[in-house]
């Protein structure tokens, strides 16, 4: 038995997948345990139920596959340190970062409580951007597909791209750190007074609020060049002469500013946190993005210019913008797009384990990746248990009436907790950790606001919908199951769907399979009996913290906001005025 456990450690989004004998068997990003939105430090605990939820004791793990490597490109970091020398904390502060990773097992022995003299395992560093392509193309079930990986930087990279043809990968090019379109996009998400780590979506949901008037501005902040590659005019930004100020510590990812003065200059004084909204401000937002696609879709139908394949997959950070990603089918020459439902650098630990299995060990491909519920589940019992402790009467119906129950409360306006199986891995709820909706009510959205989510109004929520069913109400049909596709809605269909649309007529689609979440399907589609529109609002559930891992933390978000019904496993907790009473 060959165990791979892959990790992305030290670094923002710390996760941890385990794979045996090629197949995936557990994936979880470490935050859902530590409850710190995209923590970083060492994924001792999502490492843990990896274990637990294959039967593995460390002994037996072979490979331990770390999604970083910080030898590569050493000739290039020296030659940028010697022409921008950093600020010396910054540079001891990268040492220190790269020095903890040549250590990983006494880190993984201290997490699991263990003498590290029984990891026997070997290790392998697989470069940044190489894991990221090894994520999307190892489990995409394709045989043959063009590989894009996308980022602000990882191992002094930003950008590469390849062909993927069974079980190994071709490298064909790269564009190197300091230009990234990760870093402009997180620059101008700093400057738009979104601060956190991670906020990029924010930025991209405003774009829609507004017109791309700056866009001649913005294509002189970045340039495509020859081939494939792009260049920054990095007179806009810091990170190349300062090094950028980083903590990926065991707490919340920390980024210092990108931006430079000359930014300021060209559009004025930044924003400041939790300040208005203006119109300039949308429509920087939404120049930033119309340039983001400019120059990653002509650098897409190059790639297909020079790959002559019909598949794509794609990885990286800038892979959750599924605004851009909407558009890749229409406007390039890919016919068919794969993307992981982890594909910014939690999903590194994937593809660092796959990279292993199939680049070192040379070893055949027989996964495929066709839904995201990796993550932990709990049984009845303890189900039972949980909710014994905390006094709730809750009722055990079967499976039918539950899913008749929640069609019908959702149809009333009611909003519904849906808390089943095993948890996503990846940013988006998709059905066993969600906030469900209707969507046929324009108000709905406000109300989920003012009720559980609390967040900006100007982000939309996201439409699921039967696979079958996605045609009638999308202008595309090809299957979006990770939420990480944006179509516009038939213009007939748009006002049935109110809620579930952003400003601009679009929605980040989610195509529900009956063969992958057969539950989830059957809500949708007795939904769409009772009301005639087989679409829901689906939201991840939460309030203002990672999406909800263990029953305890479903039942006390449920217990703090206004939700109305939570169907947690076959158990039903109704509220009546706010109070909790017996399910039903």
């Amino acid at each position: 038995m060959t165990v791979i456990l892959g990790i992305n450690a030290y670094h923002a989004d710390a996760s941890a997948a385990l794979v045996i004998d090629g197949t995936l068997v557990a994936a979880a990003e470490e935050e859902r345990f530590a409850r710190v939105k995209h923590v970083a430090g060492f994924p001792h605990q999502a490492i843990a139920y990896c274990l637990r939820a294959a039967g593995v004791t460390p002994r037996e793990i072979t490979h331990i596959a770390v999604s970083r490597n910080p030898r590569a490109r050493l000739h290039r970091k020296l030659l940028a340190l010697l022409a921008h020398p950093p600020r010396w904390d910054r540079i001891v502060s990268r040492m220190k970062n790269a020095s903890r990773l040549q250590d990983v097992k006494t880190a993984l022995a201290r997490g699991l409580d263990i003498d590290p003299r029984e990891l026997r395992a070997s290790v392998h560093y697989v470069e940044h951007h190489r894991a990221h392509l090894a994520s999307a193309f190892f489990v995409s079930g394709l045989e043959e597909a063009a590989v894009l990986s996308v980022d602000g930087m990882g191992d002094f990279v930003s950008t590469m791209w390849g062909i993927g043809r069974g079980s190994r990968m071709e490298v064909l090019g790269a564009v190197p750190f300091p230009h990234s379109l990760g870093v402009l996009y997180t620059a101008v998400t700093q400057y738009l007074g979104f601060p956190n780590y991670g906020d990029e979506y924010k930025v991209m949901g405003l774009s829609a609020y507004g017109e791309p008037i700056y866009r001649d501005r913005f294509r002189q902040m970045v340039r495509m060049g020859d081939g494939l590659s792009y260049r920054l005019d990095l007179s806009y930004f810091t990170h190349h002469t300062d090094g950028v100020s980083m903590t990926w510590d065991e707490g919340a990812p920390v980024l210092g500013p990108l931006y430079s003065s000359k930014l300021i200059r060209a559009f004025g004084p930044p924003r400041e946190p939790g300040a208005p909204l203006r119109s300039e401000h949308a429509q920087i937002a939404a120049s930033l993005q119309a340039v983001l696609e400019e120059v990653l879709l002509t650098l897409l139908i190059r790639l297909s210019e020079r790959t002559r394949v019909k598949a794509l997959c794609l990885a990286g950070g800038v892979a959750l913008n599924c605004v851009l990603n909407g558009k890749i089918l229409r406007h390039t020459p890919f016919e068919r797009l794969y993307i992981q439902p982890a594909a910014s650098d939690a999903g590194t630990s994937l593809g660092a384990a796959f990279y292993v299995w199939h680049e070192h060990l040379r070893r055949p491909r027989a996964f495929m990746m066709e839904h995201a519920y990796w993550g932990p589940e709990w049984s009845e019992g303890e189900l039972r248990a949980v909710l014994h402790r905390h006094g709730l009467a809750a009722r055990r119906v079967a499976t039918e009436e539950l899913i008749e129950i929640v069609a019908r409360a959702l149809a009333t306006g009611k909003i519904v907790g849906l808390f089943q199986g095993r948890m996503e891995f990846g940013p988006r709820a998709l059905g066993n950790r969600s906030i469900l909706a209707d969507p046929r009510r324009p108000e709905m959205r406000e109300v989920l606001n003012r009720r559980v989510k609390h967040r900006e109004p100007f982000r939309p929520f996201a439409p699921s919908i039967p696979e079958e069913a996605v045609g009638e109400y999308f202008e595309q049909t090809h299957p979006s199951p990770f939420m990480l596709l944006a179509y516009p809605a038939r213009p007939e269909k748009r006002a049935l769907i109110p809620a579930a649309l952003h400003v601009d007529g679009t929605g980040r689609v989610h195509t529900v399979s009956r063969r992958v979440n057969p539950l989830f399907w059957e809500i949708l589609a007795r939904f769409g009996r009772l009301t005639g529109v087989p679409v829901l609002i689906n939201t991840s559930f939460n309030e203002n913290e990672p999406i909800v891992c263990h029953p305890e933390e479903a039942i006390r978000c449920f217990q703090r906001t206004r939700m109305d019904l939570l169907a947690i496993g076959p158990y039903l907790i109704a509220k009546e005025d706010g109070d909790v009473v017996l399910g039903g």
